[in-house]
């Protein structure tokens, strides 16, 4: 497959992009298969409006660093979060939650909303294939609280295993094979060393593959230049078709959707005008937070096939958001661990493959929490009190 200079594909994962397809839905010989929207509640509707702008955030930060290819989850990442943010306490807390759209103490609702998304989204449409995991890998002798151990099982389902951190080998080939099972192979390795001053490894994996509901006919397919931004051009696999599909246009962009299976999941592409950017595009998505009066049109439609991997770390972007607090020593993660530190990383994996027949996608969010200062449970310690001492009732 292909690769084009400087297309920018960003698969969204995003519970707000079904809100993007409009009430005009494919049919489906299976009766069975019919479309049938999110059951959220009302807080949990509320938070997808709220995470928009940090979905069109976190893509406008990582555009404005990368000169190439990316692909990003911002429903990944507010999935990790919610479960980093369930082990934060005090001003870490309220820092996390705020960049994700909330305001301080809303830990609840943010739980509630990615237990939403993680038991309903895999439901929505037979015909794809969507799976979602998180997981947790402790070093061993370093415990998490029970309370958080529940709290993360409860609303994430997550599997939590204990490794010997010090055996890096065997450590590191658990972590990068959970990924690859849980990414059907697509992303194979998160990690190229398990460090022992680690307390835990936070993961969320995601999987997506489905057919377009109108395909492209690969004798359609040929040679074309494709030109990037910079003026330089490569060749690319042109894919083209004619087609009725939800379309809108203003002076700054051109979008048309493309459902996939039933119509529940979509890819909707936004073409820059002539002497507009990508940049003015995203400008444009945090304007209107994505949102447009998209009608049905009869669409000639050309499309790179393409294949794009990426690996980007967040630390950076997500203190630049607004939670510094977490990656520096002031950071409270107590409610995770006793012995839980700062966040050391957080970092995206990602890979997508478009073609004829449609699509798949898989990414990886994950952190690494280092343990703090204090002494292994069960360490051997000394304490002398033989000189002056202070203390307190």
């Amino acid at each position: 497959m292909t690769k084009s200079p400087n297309m920018k594909h960003i698969v969204l994962f995003a519970a707000f992009l079904t809100l993007l397809a409009s009430c005009q839905k494919p049919s489906d010989n299976n009766p069975d298969n019919t479309y049938k929207p999110l059951n959220l509640s009302t807080r949990s509707a509320e938070f997808i409006r709220q995470g928009e702008p940090f979905a069109f955030e976190f893509i406008d930060r990582i555009h404005a660093e990368e000169k190439g290819d990316f692909i990003i989850s911002p429903l990944s990442m507010q999935i990790l979060l919610g479960m980093i943010l369930d082990g934060a306490q005090g001003t870490t807390a309220d820092e996390i939650s705020r960049v994700l759209g909330y305001g301080a103490g809303e830990t609840d609702a943010v739980n509630e909303f990615c237990r939403s998304m993680l038991t309903q989204l895999p439901k929505l449409d037979q015909k794809t294939t969507l799976t979602m995991a998180n997981a947790l890998f402790v070093d061993d002798g370093w415990p998490l609280l029970d309370s958080y151990q529940s709290t993360v099982r409860k609303y994430y389902d997550a599997e939590i295993a204990n490794l010997n951190f010090a055996d890096g080998a065997a450590s590191l080939k658990a972590i990068n094979g959970w990924c690859a099972d849980h990414t059907n192979g697509l992303i194979p390795k998160i990690l190229d060393e398990v460090d022992p001053n680690m307390l835990a490894y936070l993961l969320n994996a995601m999987y997506f593959k489905s057919q377009w509901v109108d395909k492209f006919q690969p004798s359609y397919t040929q040679e074309e230049k494709f030109m990037d931004e910079s003026g330089r051009t490569a060749p690319v696999q042109m894919m083209r078709r004619t087609h009725e599909n939800l379309y809108y246009e203003d002076n700054i962009l051109q979008a048309v959707t493309l459902p996939y299976g039933n119509g529940a999941f979509s890819m909707t592409v936004f073409l820059p005008q002539p002497k507009h950017t990508v940049a003015d595009v995203i400008a444009s998505l945090k304007k209107t937070n994505g949102h447009y009066d998209m009608v049905g049109c009869e669409v000639e439609l050309w499309l790179p096939r393409f294949e794009t991997r990426y690996h980007v770390n967040l630390n950076d972007i997500l203190s630049a958001m607004g939670m510094p607090s977490a990656f520096g020593g002031a950071a409270d993660f107590k409610a995770m661990s006793a012995y839980a530190g700062h966040l050391d990383f957080v970092q995206q994996d990602a890979v997508i493959k478009v073609d004829e027949e449609g699509a798949e996608a898989a990414v990886v969010s994950s952190a690494g929490i280092e343990k703090a200062s204090a002494p292994a449970p069960g360490s051997f310690v000394v304490f002398h009190a033989d000189h002056p001492f202070l203390y307190l009732i």
